[in-house]
């Protein structure tokens, strides 16, 4: 197995104003599962259907909507320490903790930071494997393509995130020098960077920051589809269930990924995505420059619409 160190994105914690409407868009019209409930602090546990682990979105009820951390899943517990490690001696990160075993359900400890772009984000080594429901005699023994029961516009998986935060410069130096990630694709405005599109596997993008005067902001939370007409069947169920849709179906010109935008009832932006390339760390960064983020960003139309760039939770 070539990919090592951080592997993925594991979970995102977010913020909603009301849990019960936020579980019927995340359940019925998303498509995701319920794994568990913390009746302590009131969290909802989530995962879509082919990922194994016990979950991957979490739903916390709050006063104001937004990202409360994302946890990047890393290879093995000796990682873990190693990487921690590595993120106190940068001095890039602040409010550097352990989190304990169990606090999240079925997982181990976690080690927790706050990036220069205000975000806090987590890694962790062990979290117990559900599995995704497709084995006639297990998981990995004869499965099907998918299994039975799937709701609404059921992704596969949680894909990534994009977020707004002022400290771009330091936040790619950590995730590129200290964390292992690759720059895939980048925005710039002259000689600075105002996006950067970040890889820790194959996919085009495992997370994205754009540079905005702000801390810690989230733009929009992204679920991956398995083509291009999964993606016009998410507008199909959107339309049909009055949600309210940001924008699309469109492609993307950064990643080359078939998508559409739209909110849960707290006005945070989610996404289906399709499509892509596949990235390894031999690959040139694709550059774009500022006054061609229309295309960059909505492909088709070539323009950005006012609520995609002003709208962030």
């Amino acid at each position: 197995m070539a990919i090592t160190g951080v592997l993925r994105p594991g979970h995102v914690q977010i913020r909603v104003l009301e849990l019960a409407p936020a579980l019927r868009h995340y359940v019925d019209i998303l498509g995701l599962r319920e794994t568990a409930r913390d009746q302590k602090s009131g969290r909802v546990f989530l995962k879509a259907w082919d990922e194994h682990d016990h979950h991957s979105v979490i739903l916390r009820e709050a006063d104001e909507a937004g990202i409360d951390y994302m946890g990047w899943k890393v290879d093995s517990p000796a990682t873990l320490e190693r990487l921690a490690g590595d993120i106190e001696k940068s001095a890039l990160c602040t409010e550097l903790c352990w989190i304990d075993a169990g606090e999240q359900p079925e997982t181990g400890r976690r080690f927790r930071f706050t990036i220069p772009t205000g975000h806090v984000m987590e890694l962790y080594a062990e979290r117990e494997m559900l599995g995704n429901n497709c084995g006639t005699a297990g998981d990995d023994v004869n499965p099907d393509p998918w299994p039975d029961g799937l709701k609404g516009i059921s992704p596969s998986r949680f894909d990534h995130c994009l977020l707004y935060g002022d400290d771009l410069d330091g936040t790619v130096k950590l995730f590129c020098e200290v964390l292992g990630f690759g720059v895939a694709e980048q925005v710039m405005a002259g000689p600075d960077m105002i996006g950067a599109f970040l890889s820790c596997s194959n996919k085009a993008h495992d997370v994205a920051f754009i540079r905005q005067p702000v801390k810690g902001k989230l733009h929009h939370i992204s679920f991956l589809l398995g083509s291009w007409e999964q993606v016009l069947r998410a507008g199909d169920i959107l339309s049909r269930t009055k949600t309210s849709i940001d924008i699309g179906p469109t492609r993307h010109g950064i990643t080359r990924g078939e998508t559409i935008y739209f909110f849960d009832p707290s006005g945070n932006r989610n996404e289906v995505f399709a499509g892509g390339y596949s990235y390894y760390p031999d690959k040139p960064t694709i550059t774009w420059h500022a006054e061609e983020l229309g295309p960059a960003i909505f492909y088709h139309d070539r323009k950005l619409n006012e609520a995609f760039l002003s709208v962030f939770t």
